[in-house]
């Protein structure tokens, strides 16, 4: 009789695994043809599927990407929303909105220029900017990857408050970084590395809840101690991959 709960369990959880509406888009999104092959030399790396599960993506959410960069995650996360969802991006999205948006399959993709005139003062390591307004509300997701380390703490405290306005009551904003060792000054190799410590206690500060860690990311042979660009480095750093919510 013991036999058939455990039965049970395991032909729920096969349903369970099933069932999840992003699995079958995130996967045709890395097989697509029109990705670049360099991209696809970073999917063993990035994640991407075990990634947006843990941050709880679905395919009906409002998302915003911060920072795009060349559109690694842009190209993943807008077919999978490209039917039930929506996608934004923004801060630092110029070359995503020329290079990539005017590309068939894109369309629905909406680029928010902020003018939050990002900028890097005299003599910092690290970006700061103004206070901004995305101009979108009750988001049901923000993202952004590898890009915290790149502002001061003022910096990072404006977008943080203006990702935590922009999201909806239970909102969720999910988090990948290069990790610093905890309370490491700053020096010439860590400027592209971050607390995670320091990133939580900087979320709660905005008022967020902290749902929780993956170490998916972790990479036991990354000593933490040079430069992130470095090439015995690149492609291997340890990366924290963290989630809040606004309550």
């Amino acid at each position: 009789m013991k036999a058939l709960p455990l039965l049970c369990l395991t032909l729920l959880a096969g349903f369970a695994y099933a069932d999840n509406s992003i699995d079958a888009k995130v996967e045709a999104a890395l097989a697509a043809d029109a990705r670049p092959e360099t991209d696809r030399a970073r999917d063993k790396n990035r994640k991407a599927l075990d990634t947006l599960n843990f941050f709880g993506l679905e395919d009906d959410m409002r998302v915003m990407e911060l920072m795009p960069g060349g559109g690694w995650y842009t190209r993943i996360l807008a077919p999978v929303l490209a039917d039930k969802g929506k996608l934004y991006v923004s801060m630092g999205a110029g070359r995503v909105n020329e290079r990539l948006l005017p590309e068939a399959g894109f369309e629905k993709v909406e680029y928010i220029d902020e003018q939050a005139n990002i900028r890097r003062p005299e003599g910092s390591r690290f970006y700061t900017l103004d206070a901004f307004d995305f101009g979108v509300d009750n988001l049901d997701m923000i993202l952004t990857f590898r890009n915290l380390h790149n502002f001061g703490a003022e910096g990072r405290a404006i977008m943080n408050a203006e990702v935590f306005r922009s999201l909806r009551k239970g909102g969720l904003y999910g988090v990948v970084d290069h990790t610093r060792r905890h309370m490491e000054s700053n020096n010439n190799e860590n400027r592209r590395r971050i607390d995670p410590v320091l990133v939580i206690k900087e979320m709660l500060d905005q008022g967020f809840e902290f749902v929780g860690y993956s170490d998916m990311h972790f990479r036991a042979d990354d000593e933490l101690e040079y430069e992130v660009g470095r090439r015995s480095v690149s492609g291997n750093t340890d990366r924290f991959t963290m989630l809040f919510r606004k309550p």
